[in-house]
């Protein structure tokens, strides 16, 4: 697995503290990471992207991004809106496939959900995960409502035949209702992958040497971690 792709169920879900999360394990575990942001909206030309923000927390990873918009819209729009040229899919598996010479690890992080449009020709994350042939990542709420936008993802990922390596809650509430301790055995099983990990609600706030530190527990060893779902869900699950 040297590209793994990282995606949401859609925008605030915690994809980049995830990130973060999967880069510190690795690095944990002797790994080389470079993380690829492959389009930055929202943010001006000094200002610190998400890439920035999991070095950050992350530690010593080569951290990218293709482009920024400074408009907090869907890259395509943004890019639209701003005059400059888009992203497009072909451009980040090349710039995937470059880091993953130099790099056991690349992480590429989408912009929101999985099919937010890169270009006006409907380019989206899923197609560079075709390009590179690369597994993705699916970071989900935990509440209500995370069960239809998670199975619409897993399905998207089936029908365009790319592997959908698990689902990564990326926000535990410190004290979760019923619909989160219920969807802790429901998420795998409308996704039809493992549930990998999930992040406490604030992780990111933590400093930085603490993040490194707790990072490797909330993620699965398919993560390069010690999470433990069967544990969690007899802890936290009805």
């Amino acid at each position: 697995m040297p590209i793994l792709m990282i995606t949401g169920t859609g925008t605030e879900v915690g994809k980049t503290v995830t990130t973060a999360a999967v880069a510190a394990a690795a690095l944990a575990a002797g790994r080389s990471v470079a993380v690829l942001k492959a389009a930055q909206t929202g943010v001006g030309p000094d200002e610190r992207g998400d890439a920035d923000e999991v070095a950050r927390l992350a530690g010593p990873v080569t951290a990218a991004e293709l482009a920024r918009f400074p408009e907090p819209l869907a890259p395509g729009t943004a890019a639209r809106r701003a005059g400059l040229a888009p992203v497009r899919p072909h451009e980040v598996a090349e710039a995937a496939a470059k880091l993953a010479t130099e790099h056991e690890l690349v992480l590429v992080e989408g912009a929101g959900g999985l099919l937010v449009r890169f270009d006006a020709a409907g380019g989206t994350l899923a197609d560079a995960a075709r390009l590179l042939n690369a597994p993705v990542l699916v970071v989900a709420p935990a509440g209500l409502g995370t069960l239809n936008t998670t199975e619409l993802t897993a399905r998207e990922l089936r029908a365009r035949e790319l592997e959908l390596l698990g689902v990564v809650i990326g926000s535990w509430p410190e004290s979760p209702d019923l619909a989160s301790r219920c969807n802790v055995a429901d998420l795998p099983e409308v996704a039809g992958a493992p549930l990998l990990g999930a992040l406490p609600a604030g992780a990111g706030a933590l400093a930085p040497a603490d993040f490194r530190a707790a990072a490797p527990g909330w993620l699965s060893a398919r993560l390069d971690g010690s999470w433990a779902a069967e544990a969690f869900r007899e802890r936290e699950a009805l």
